[in-house]
């Protein structure tokens, strides 16, 4: 198939092509969604290398399973989902409930939403990465994808308190160092 034939192709026809083995629709399949999951798989990850190989691993996992996907829900739902599991997987072996940063015992404070406005989304995902794994994974499940408790602690195979608690322990973390990046910034601009 020529690059123009495979470029006007819609999702179900992409599906169908790399289903038959064709290489250029799963190239066009990866272009069109590598992009969104990179970023998904940055968040997870602790460095950019780290993110590589979850992002090359989950399509491998695409691909292979792509029979499987069931037209229920998006196309690019299930592929995030898969993204999602396979940068669990590759830190499971890990335990979050034994992680501290010295939070836990820190109160509750509301952060100033003009403090998060005023990051980059740059600077944002900069600081999501440098969570603790067990903060940063439990802060991604659920407040970034919208996962449950629940369902994070059946997916990490932890109590759902943990869970709870890993995410308080993660905005005290964030809200933390949010505060100190705008302090800086302050600071420089005086």
């Amino acid at each position: 198939m020529s690059h123009n034939i495979i470029d006007s192709l819609n999702e179900e026809e992409l599906i169908r092509g790399c289903l038959r083995g064709s290489v250029q629709c799963q190239r066009a399949l990866y272009e069109q969604f590598a992009g969104k999951m990179h970023g998904v798989c940055l968040r997870y990850a602790r460095n950019t290398s780290d993110a590589a190989d979850i992002l090359q691993e989950g399509f491998i996992k695409v691909y292979t399973k792509l029979g499987q996907f069931g037209h229920q829900g998006s196309f690019e739902g299930w592929i995030r989902r898969i993204m999602v599991n396979t940068a669990l997987r590759a830190y499971q072996k890990q335990r979050f409930d034994q992680e501290s940063c010295g939070y836990e015992r820190l109160p509750e404070s509301p952060v100033d939403p003009d403090a998060i406005a005023a990051l980059s989304e740059a600077e944002l995902l900069a600081v999501i990465r440098k969570l603790p794994d067990g903060y940063r994974t439990v802060f991604n499940m659920v407040a970034i994808e919208g996962f449950s408790h629940a369902e994070a602690a059946d997916m990490l195979g932890i109590q759902e308190s943990t869970s709870r608690s890993q995410l308080t322990k993660a905005r005290r973390w964030l809200c933390e160092q949010i505060e100190l990046i705008n302090r800086v910034a302050v600071e420089v601009e005086k």
